[in-house]
């Protein structure tokens, strides 16, 4: 005869026998044999008794059972005829937990005996799996209803989140952890779309799946919490789309920010030739890809966030025409045509097409509907001033940004002046008069020093050109003292720093004490920044008249160049962008070198010297130039 039919036929209530079962637990008595379903395993066998949480028996009629409970041992008793030792527990634990008695909910869990019931929730999980896939019934029944396997998992996770409520983070995630890997022990080939009608277990194990990495996190270990991360992504938990999508946003910040190095993740399966992620960056570049190739599929909605990590990762790896391209293929609602031009502007500068990013500039700045772009004003200043061409039109940008704060933010306004200085420079090399000249100048010196004022914390890239200004226009002694504040301010940290310290010094004629400040920068420079440097200190040598020691320090510096040069990887890409600067300073370095063979009157070597350096650029007036002072 049926459980459920021998139920009615006695008379029991369920929702009687468990008030009985929750009065027993809580008054520590035992509740008769002949009132519950015989069991050797039942609670109606076992004395129980929650010390320091059980009350008096008369208090019992004032608690009341919340029905979400009651409901729970009626499903287990008419599925399994009885409800165990270890369901009751879940249960009581569940309903301190819900009441906000956290430490009294942890001392209810703790007394499950999880290793107990570890292979019987994996005998009934895996047959579950093996029933859908057959569509067949006439199996024997699992050693545990799929019910009590909820019921029991999530007493696991409660136990795991009672933990994490009373900062025990890595007991909590070792904890949580017990339930993904009875889960995955049970089906290796993960969950079927059938375990789906399960909601109460696809609930526990979502919640599970999200939970572990951010315990891991908490616990301070981001090596186990990017183990979680995969595991969470490449077994088949049956995930929705919006928690998977979650789950790969925050591993890909993980990977991003935590400062961890991850080792290559080990995919169980995958296509021949397919992309596998070496490090970090590649990794998480991948996910962000996924997820805006979900948001083009309009599986998942638009998240800024993703495009601005997305940014973050590509520019780290030298890649910024791949965010130009990401941008680019983003639909106009997405992103405003101010947002969007800047962002390809900014793309397109880093990869060194400034024509490129200048007329993208211009697009934006000569429409009325985009009155409010310092920024871009700023940016599209600073490109001029780097293009002799431009120097015109800079200066109107930069003078325009300064009307357009109106004296709103003295640090904008520190650098639009900066800015206007350094075309006002390059203006002043353009004009045919001396006294018109001079006036530039001079108002050069006025707008840097104006924004020098204004700074709120110095800034070196205002101090360097005021410095370069002063030295240009041969006020020595106060290029010098701004030299030395610049390399004070930069603690030492920057070769241009040196190389104009050095050169003032060798305009007053100081020439030892310049070869002593470019050797402090070589011991403390890196192998790839000692270009300049290196050729910096053999022109000194060569005013020296120290020729020999020229010939060998620029054979140095050849043969760094070329290890640069010929270097692949992840170094190589960083460096593309100054790719065409190192190959310029090798052409000149080979001129220099023909003009010292040629001063030492060893014709063949400066001719040898001249090819490489036509090898290099067929088209260069300064080869022309040591061509001719070598055949005069």
């Amino acid at each position: 005869m049926a459980i459920k039919d021998w139920i009615n036929k006695r008379g029991f209530s369920v929702r009687e026998r468990f008030q009985k079962m929750m009065k027993c637990i809580w008054s520590g008595q035992q509740i008769r044999v002949d009132d519950t379903i015989a069991s050797s395993e039942s609670l109606a066998t076992r004395d129980y008794s929650v010390s320091g949480y059980s009350s008096r028996p008369g208090e019992m009629a004032e608690t009341k059972v919340d029905n979400s409970n009651i409901e729970e041992a009626e499903s287990s008793l008419r599925e399994s005829g009885y409800l165990n030792y270890e369901e009751a527990r879940a249960l009581l634990g569940r309903l301190e937990y819900q009441k906000g008695n956290i430490e009294a909910a942890l001392h209810v869990f703790e007394g499950i005996d999880v290793a107990a019931v570890t292979s019987k929730m994996k005998v009934s999980l895996a047959r579950r799996c093996e029933q859908n896939r057959r569509r067949s019934q006439s199996d024997a029944a699992p050693a545990m209803s799929m019910h009590a396997v909820s019921l029991l998992l999530e007493a696991i996770f409660l136990k795991a989140k009672s933990l994490q409520h009373l900062g025990r983070f890595g007991e909590a995630a070792q904890s949580c952890k017990v339930i993904l890997d009875n889960v995955e022990s049970a089906l290796p080939e993960g969950l079927s779309d059938n375990y789906s009608t399960d909601c109460k277990l696809q609930e526990i194990l979502n919640k599970a799946v999200e939970l572990l990495p951010e315990l891991w996190k908490l616990a301070g270990d981001p090596q186990e919490a990017i183990l979680s991360y995969r595991r969470a992504l490449l077994y088949y938990w049956n995930l929705d789309m919006g928690t998977k999508s979650k789950l790969e946003k925050e591993f890909a910040v993980l990977l991003l920010y935590s400062g961890a190095d991850a080792s290559p993740p080990n995919l169980r399966s995958q296509m021949e030739g397919s992309f596998v992620p070496r490090n970090n960056i590649e990794e998480a570049i991948l996910l962000l890809l996924v997820l805006l190739r979900k948001f083009f599929l309009k599986r998942i909605g638009w998240d800024p966030s993703i495009l601005d990590h997305l940014a973050f990762a590509l520019s780290v790896s030298g890649e910024l025409r791949a965010i130009a391209h990401q941008v680019e293929e983003l639909h106009p609602e997405i992103m405003n045509r101010k947002e969007r031009y800047s962002t390809l502007a900014l793309c397109y500068y880093g990869e060194g097409e400034d024509i490129v990013a200048l007329n993208l500039l211009r697009n934006l700045l000569n429409s009325r509907d985009n009155p409010d772009c310092i920024l871009e004003l700023l940016l599209a200043s600073k490109i001029c001033g780097e293009n002799m061409s431009c120097i015109e039109e800079g200066i109107s940008w930069a003078r325009k940004a300064l009307s357009g704060l109106n004296g709103r933010c003295g640090q904008m306004v520190s650098k639009a002046n900066c800015l206007l200085g350094v075309l006002l420079s390059s203006q002043s090399r353009l004009v045919s008069s001396d006294s018109e000249r001079i006036l530039k100048q001079s108002e050069t010196i006025e707008v840097l020093e104006t924004a020098e004022k204004m700074m709120t914390e110095r800034d070196p890239y205002i101090v360097f050109h005021l410095c370069l200004e002063n030295a240009e226009q041969r006020k020595l002694d106060v290029a010098l003292y701004y030299a030395k504040q610049l390399l004070k301010l930069e603690a030492g940290s920057s070769v241009k720093g040196y190389v104009l310290l050095a050169r003032i010094l060798s305009a007053q004629k100081q020439f030892v004490d310049a070869e002593t400040v470019i050797n402090a920068a070589l011991d403390q420079s890196g192998k790839w920044d000692q270009g300049e440097l290196l050729r910096t200190k053999a022109k000194l040598q060569i005013a020296q008249n120290q020729l020999k020691n020229a010939v060998e320090t620029y054979t140095h510096l050849l043969a760094v160049l070329q290890v640069q040069y010929k270097s692949s990887g992840a170094g190589k890409k960083l460096l593309k962008t100054k790719g065409k600067w190192d190959r310029s300073l090798e052409m000149e370095t080979w001129h220099d070198l023909a003009n010292v063979y040629t001063s030492l009157s060893q014709w063949r070597d400066a001719e040898v010297c001249l090819s490489k350096s036509k090898a290099i650029s067929p088209f260069s007036a300064s080869r022309w130039y040591s061509t001719g002072i070598s055949y005069w």
